[in-house]
């Protein structure tokens, strides 16, 4: 036996002696592991205090007696069965041994289902990881299951109910029991509340990050379409879709975002992701809002009153931290913006659920024909509550090549980025917009579906400006109101994630809004 044979034997030893001391003297996980920080588990971890089988079994229990029983949240679809063995394995990497749950519209090539909530795509797993999965295993999370969402992301019907899907049922909000999680990423935005995992991914076409985050009191980041791959994630729109963080504070989220980040062959989109993807808790300045000029824009307020008091709570805080704030900002043509961002949707939709269609040959299903034919034929479980007309609008428009399609898409870019976005940052100098959430969480409502307080219908979200123009944006939790989570949304220009995530910390650290939830049945009439 060679010298370096000898000396590598036994570094092994070494490695593996150290990893079984320190399993050997790690505590039991506890109720407030499960709401760590990623830094605060990371240290467990190192000191010996806390093992990564240890906090994934606590997770794992926790998803069995909250999520299943108990209040019964209904956020995991699946536990994902090889995540005790990842974590034995003690995985290194900037999230070495941190449990992440991944919302179910997300590819993961391991015995876990990916099927946007629809028992169409339940008859074998995905053939190979997404490209957001595989960097969190490269960066060593360990994958715990799949959440549940809205159906297909809710593009199947405008009277859907968000959270509701064919294969998981209803995802409840974890504040209060009776409140909707919002959608589409409900399952994720409700088990990282719940303190059911570390984090999650969700995905967001329009809102399906922003407001589940801001419904169960997260922090949420949508990233610029583009900085994140998309390849291996059930699409709604190549032109909008894209993944991002879910987590309790602005450092987690910040530190999924710079795990999942960077340049893939297989989504043209990210071409230039490499250039712009860093790690993003560098930006986690407790200052940053020292100088920084942050115009309000009250057109996307003045909708839910609970929601404007969180608005006008976050005004004066940024003012007292030093930032310049600039009241009333205006997006130009925002009214314009809604008026075929759904048309634009339906096309893209048609077209790209079939291009991934192509990559499960694992299962039947090959177009969108496909689809609705399966929800005819299984219209028992899978239209019980709403129908299927967006998908049947869907199929009735036609190709990509359509002058029709690429005038609106090119048209709602350059009114919301461009002439929208960046002609209001410019105008005034601003390093970011400001506006309101929706406010508190709404009843739930399987018969009418959601009921979102909106004002302007010719306005749209608060999501609608950055999610069309394919620009960031961050929610957090900033107060409660009624026992229900209310937070504020900021964004910006392209590849700005940087200055969000530096703005959000700041607002975050004088307000520490998370809170645990209690699981209330309803909210007591007083």
């Amino acid at each position: 036996m060679s010298r370096r044979t000898t000396r590598m034997l036994a570094l092994a030893a070494i490695v593996a002696w150290s990893t079984q001391g320190a399993a050997a003297h790690a505590r039991k996980a506890t109720e407030d592991d499960a709401f760590a920080s990623i830094v605060s588990v990371r240290q467990a971890y190192a000191s010996g205090a806390l093992t990564p089988e240890g906090l994934t079994q606590l997770f794992l229990d926790r998803i069995a007696r909250i999520d299943k029983a108990g209040p019964t949240i209904n956020a995991v679809l699946e536990t994902n069965p090889d995540a005790l063995a990842i974590a034995r394995k003690h995985p290194k990497g900037a999230l070495g041994g941190i449990p992440i749950l991944l919302k179910d519209n997300i590819d993961t090539g391991d015995r876990m289902m990916t099927s946007a909530g629809s028992l169409a795509l339940t008859i074998k797993p995905a053939p190979r990881d997404s490209e957001v999965a595989a960097r969190l295993r490269k960066a060593g999370a360990v994958i715990l299951g799949k959440t549940n969402l809205s159906e297909w992301a809710n593009m199947r019907s405008n009277h859907a109910t968000s959270g509701w899907t064919g294969r998981g049922g209803l995802t409840v909000n974890p504040y209060v029991l009776d409140r909707n999680a919002c959608g589409s990423s409900a399952g994720s935005g409700a088990a990282v509340a719940a303190g059911l995992a570390t984090a999650a991914i969700g995905s967001e076409t329009d809102g399906s990050i922003i407001c589940p985050a801001s419904m169960t009191g997260l922090v949420g980041i949508k990233p610029t379409v583009g900085l994140v791959s998309r390849s291996g994630i059930i699409p709604i729109s190549h032109s909008q879709d894209t993944a991002g963080p879910m987590a309790r504070s602005v450092a987690d989220a910040a530190a999924v975002l710079s795990a999942i980040a960077g340049s893939d062959a297989r989504d043209p989109a990210t071409v230039d992701a490499d250039k712009h993807a860093t790690d993003y808790t560098r930006f986690l300045d407790p200052n940053a809002l020292r100088g920084k000029r942050i115009g309000v824009v009250r057109q996307l307020a003045g909708i839910e009153p609970n929601a404007d008091r969180a608005l006008e709570h976050t005004i004066a805080l940024l003012k007292a931290q030093g930032a310049t704030v600039v009241d009333n900002v205006e997006i130009p043509h925002l009214k314009e913006l809604s008026e075929h961002e759904i048309d634009v949707l339906l096309y893209e939709f048609k077209h790209d659920i079939a291009a991934y269609l192509a990559t499960r040959p694992d299962q039947p299903m090959r177009t969108l024909a496909d689809l609705i034919a399966f929800n005819e034929r299984e219209a028992a479980k899978e239209m019980p509550w709403f129908g299927q007309e967006l998908f049947l609008a869907a199929q009735a428009k036609a190709g990509l090549d359509d002058p029709k399609y690429i005038g609106m898409r090119d048209r709602n870019k350059q009114l919301a980025g461009p002439e929208g976005i960046d002609a209001a940052l410019a105008k005034d100098k601003l390093d970011a917009l400001l506006a309101p959430s929706w406010g508190p969480a709404f009843v739930n409502d399987l018969v009418l579906g959601d009921h979102v307080v909106s004002g302007d219908p010719t306005v749209g979200g608060v999501s609608a400006p950055a999610a069309i123009a394919g620009y960031p944006s961050i929610t957090l939790p900033v107060e409660f109101a009624h026992e229900l989570p209310v937070g504020v949304v900021f964004f910006g220009t392209k590849w700005s994630e940087p200055t969000l995530i530096a703005i959000a910390y700041g607002v975050e650290q004088k307000v520490k809004a998370f809170r645990r939830p209690t699981y209330l049945p309803t909210l007591p009439i007083r």
